[in-house]
């Protein structure tokens, strides 16, 4: 089994700190460890996001929806990876997505206010942290600009992977056709001769009530850009 040490410095957020500063975070902050059974929930959307929690074994299913319902993203994330960390700080503090286990997960969880300690001791944890923030927000900005300039492909792609992180995996859009193909505002021939190229590129496989993602990766690569 992974030491302490391992574990922590295999999360996005702890790498790049020598083994001594990982030594005394662990004597000083409060590391919350929680184990979860296949099929429980973890977070549920709306809960106020007190905590930075890790998933640091196993993997777990992760979901936002829209209100009414009708658009749904869901993603797996694997050990190690963070859970939407964004939302720790900010206006909104509230998780915008569930997270349920699909197999016996192991969460570690630091409170707002023991993290914020842990990003002060060290640069290293605070660039780390504001990298990520950065990197999403530039993310969004880009994807607001596809919604209008963009093709269409370009769209899709950016319109699914701002509502998913850069780690997710077996990703998802259920969502009915017609819905999908007003929310672009074009017509469904269109719609549906794009989702037919992306498909006979290996990005996407699709039917009538879902888009899976191949590879979130490769999905990125249409935009030709620098993979984020």
């Amino acid at each position: 089994m992974n030491s302490m040490y391992e574990i922590l410095m295999g999360l996005p957020l702890f790498k790049g700190v020598s083994h001594e500063r990982i030594s005394e975070i662990i004597e000083k902050a409060k590391f919350h460890f929680l184990k979860y059974l296949p099929e429980q929930q973890i977070i549920t959307a709306g809960d106020a996001c007190t905590h930075i929690r890790f998933i640091i074994s196993g993997s777990a299913r992760i979901q936002i929806e829209s209100a009414d319902g009708r658009f749904k993203v869901a993603q797996t994330l694997k050990a190690p990876t963070v859970i939407a960390p964004d939302y720790l700080f900010g206006k909104v503090t509230q998780y915008p997505c569930s997270a349920v286990a699909i197999e016996p997960t192991g969460i570690l969880q630091i409170s707002k206010s023991d993290y914020m300690t842990i990003l002060k001791t060290d640069q290293i944890f605070m660039f780390n942290y504001l990298n990520l923030l950065s990197t999403n927000a530039q993310k969004s900005i880009d994807g607001i600009l596809s919604l209008t300039n963009g093709n269409l492909e370009e769209r899709i792609a950016f319109w699914i992977t701002a509502l998913t992180q850069r780690d997710g995996e077996d990703i998802t859009l259920a969502c009915k056709q017609r819905d999908l193909y007003a929310l672009f505002g074009v017509q469904r021939s269109s719609f549906i001769g794009t989702l037919e190229s992306m498909r006979q590129k290996n990005l996407i496989e699709f039917d009538q009530n879902q888009i899976r993602v191949i590879s979130r990766r490769e999905l990125m690569s249409i935009l030709d850009k620098t993979t984020e």
